[in-house]
């Protein structure tokens, strides 16, 4: 059964391994795996800091980084942001997912979702804005399945395609699995 867990060494292996995944499809390159595999606990650090409105900088908001772990494979990865600036409510939302390559079409993009609205609800969020890109037919449907209302579509500067905004009543939700 798949669960989200926060970033830990147990998955260091997996976790760089899904880096590279990302980063053959030209994602996530922002990542530098030689520094991970190096100084992982550094790695883990930083990525708990990023919860803290004191260690952040200026324009960005307190983020929890959850993995999405099957067994012992790390599946993706999740962004809870627990606000929104103006760039996170036209742009990105609350939660942004990424499913590697090899696990994608398997399911694990509803169930990311899925449990990371669990977690926006005990953050005491009312509702969760997940937003994607126009053409992914994908994400539109793991959206729209886990109770997503398209809002609208906006143009982003520099992109070719508009993105959707959909919200999610996480009350909503929860009446619907009760």
């Amino acid at each position: 059964m798949p669960f989200l867990t926060e970033p830990c060494a147990e998955y260091k292996e997996q976790f760089i391994e899904g880096i590279r995944e990302f980063q053959r499809e030209g994602k996530q390159l922002h990542y530098d795996i030689q520094r991970i595999s190096t100084d992982f606990e550094a790695f883990l650090r930083a990525t708990r800091e990023q919860q803290e409105h004191v260690r952040i900088g200026p324009n960005r908001v307190p983020t929890t980084e959850m993995w999405l772990i099957d067994g012992d494979e790390y599946i993706g990865y999740l962004a809870l942001r627990h606000e929104l600036n103006d760039f996170l409510l036209k742009v990105a939302g609350h939660i942004g997912y990424m499913i590697r390559p090899s696990k994608r079409r398997l399911g694990y993009g509803t169930e990311i979702l899925r449990l990371g609205l669990e977690q926006a609800k005990k953050l005491g969020l009312p509702r969760a804005l997940v937003t994607c890109d126009e053409n992914n037919i994908g994400s539109k449907k793991v959206i729209e399945h886990n109770g997503g209302k398209l809002e609208n579509a906006v143009e982003v500067e520099g992109a070719t395609v508009r993105k959707l905004r959909y919200w999610i009543d996480l009350m909503e939700q929860e009446n619907q699995t009760t």
